[in-house]
């Protein structure tokens, strides 16, 4: 990891829209957000100016493909479209000494988690651009959620961001369990048994034993999105720390130094009244906030962050998001015994028609399920082999599944264990990787990469069918035959003969 503070130039972060703005003496319009929040604005419209002309520019050579990185030479630009004309721009500093060794791609994931993440939540940004032309209840949503999200990433005050230690991780992907026939039999009946607790409405629900998955009816963005929230903020790890706990990357105090700022007055503002319509539009739901969910005595997790927003109904204090799948507002109501922590996700229209209370359904859910709920986690509690459950010997792994959005890799606290030099060269065949799959576009291509690290480790590729493999073997008398008979050996074992090559 590399360490930054967050008041050098190690990291800028900016989000703009370039259909905003394009009036001279109206160049501010265009920012929605930026970090540090504190820059002066010259210097803040400097660096997005530097990212509109690589963008401009860049486009007249590919016009069909959006621009992702400029490398300069103290500098590395991380480009993200994240909606239509709106982009997220990362500006990375390349300094040797703290080993700021990163590779793009896993940069641009954290650009793309935090923006499905304010969607989930706020809905898109430029629906909020169209809601409030002047740009004010953007921003006023944008700069608490994204420091927020930032606050993650600082441990002991400095902002740490994915290097090449983290190379055998990938964000925007969930954890899978492994069950057993038997309880996957009774995780499957538990799910039709929440599903009964909302009547003939349609609900979706999602199950997860500590921070990984065990069920889900989501869509595999849905999924991705709610998972890494409930990661971050939901499951008993969570709560149980106290602070940052996006466990299978890392643990540790956030920085106390990071607080939202108010958005600059100078970029606009939102009547902060009634705006006619019964909506509060400056109202700010900050649901990346640290410490803010408590258990209730009925098991059910409890938080103020969306306080009470229209009329006093204790239904409009129950967290809210959209689902992407479907386009609609649904209710979050999370449930956790123990270990297991159970998301109920429910269509908002249903409570405001009077089709449904919540506190019939919370009542429900612990009258039909609790039972089912205390066993099933018993059955998971026995057979779960801790942290290292996943480990096997000899091997450091990371094996994604595309098309479901699946990633399981090996134990951080083993990955720690491989050398300096393995990591970096695993880094860089991860980053040949990403360039092929960039050039092959969508089509689908198989590939295998092998590489001899200084210290004589072998670090191997392959990806075939959506899926994708990546391997660390530090056996120095090992050759090249006997590495790809090593990952041979462990594609049949645990991925079904999927990493087979011809």
């Amino acid at each position: 990891m590399a360490s930054m503070s967050s008041g050098d130039e190690s990291l800028r972060l900016c989000v703009f829209d370039l259909r905003r703005g394009q009036t001279e003496g109206q160049e501010l319009d265009k920012i929605l957000f930026f970090h540090p929040a504190d820059l002066d604005f010259s210097t803040q419209l400097s660096v997005i100016g530097l990212s509109e002309g690589l963008i401009t520019f860049t486009r007249l050579f590919s016009p069909e493909a959006a621009c992702e990185v400029i490398e300069a030479e103290r500098h590395s630009h991380v480009f993200y479209e994240a909606e239509s004309d709106i982009w997220m721009v990362m500006v990375v500093e390349k300094n040797k000494e703290t080993g700021a060794v990163w590779r793009i791609d896993a940069l641009r994931r954290v650009l793309k988690e935090v923006h499905s993440l304010f969607v989930m939540f706020h809905g898109s940004m430029r629906a909020l651009i169209e809601k409030e032309p002047t740009g004010g209840l953007t921003r006023s949503q944008l700069y608490p959620f994204i420091t927020d999200y930032l606050s993650n990433f600082f441990v002991r005050k400095k902002l740490q961001l994915p290097t090449f230690r983290e190379t055998l991780r990938e964000r925007g992907t969930v954890q899978m369990l492994t069950l057993a026939r038997e309880t996957a039999l009774e995780v499957q009946s538990l799910v039709q048994v929440l599903d009964s607790c909302t009547g003939s409405l349609r609900c979706h629900s999602m199950i997860l034993y500590q921070d990984l998955l065990v069920s889900t009816t989501l869509s595999a963005d849905d999924t991705v999105n709610l998972f890494t929230f409930a990661v971050m903020r939901l499951t008993s790890n969570a709560l149980s720390s106290g602070a940052s706990t996006w466990s299978y990357r890392r643990k540790g105090p956030v920085s106390p130094e990071i607080s939202a700022r108010a958005t600059p007055a100078q970029l606009g503002s939102v009547d902060s009244g009634d705006s006619g319509n019964g909506d509060n539009m400056m109202h700010v739901i900050r649901p990346l906030q640290n410490e803010k969910w408590t258990k209730g005595k009925d098991g059910f997790l409890i938080t103020d962050i969306w306080s009470l927003e229209t009329g006093g109904s204790p239904d409009s204090a129950i967290p809210t998001i959209w689902l992407q799948q479907t386009q609609e507002r649904v209710y979050l109501l999370a449930y956790q015994y123990k270990s297991l922590t159970l998301l109920l996700l429910m269509p908002t229209t249903a409570i405001v028609n009077g089709d449904l209370s919540v506190s019939a359904v919370k009542q429900k859910v612990v009258e039909d399920a609790s039972l089912r709920i205390l066993k099933i986690e018993e059955k998971i509690s026995r057979g779960w082999g801790g942290e290292n459950a996943y480990h096997v010997k000899g091997y450091r792994y990371l094996v994604v599944d595309n098309d479901v959005e699946v990633s399981r890799a090996s134990p951080s606290g083993k990955v720690a264990t491989l050398a300096k030099e393995s990591l970096l060269s695993l880094n860089k065949l991860r980053e040949e990787v990403d360039i092929e799959k960039s050039r092959a576009k969508r089509q689908e291509k198989n590939m295998e990469i092998c590489i001899r690290a200084k210290n004589n480790a072998w670090v191997i590729a392959r990806v075939t069918r959506g899926k994708e493999l990546y391997m660390a073997l530090e056996k120095a008398s090992d050759t090249l035959l006997d590495a790809t008979d090593a990952v041979g050996e462990f594609s049949n074992r645990y991925c079904s003969g999927v990493f087979l090559m011809d």
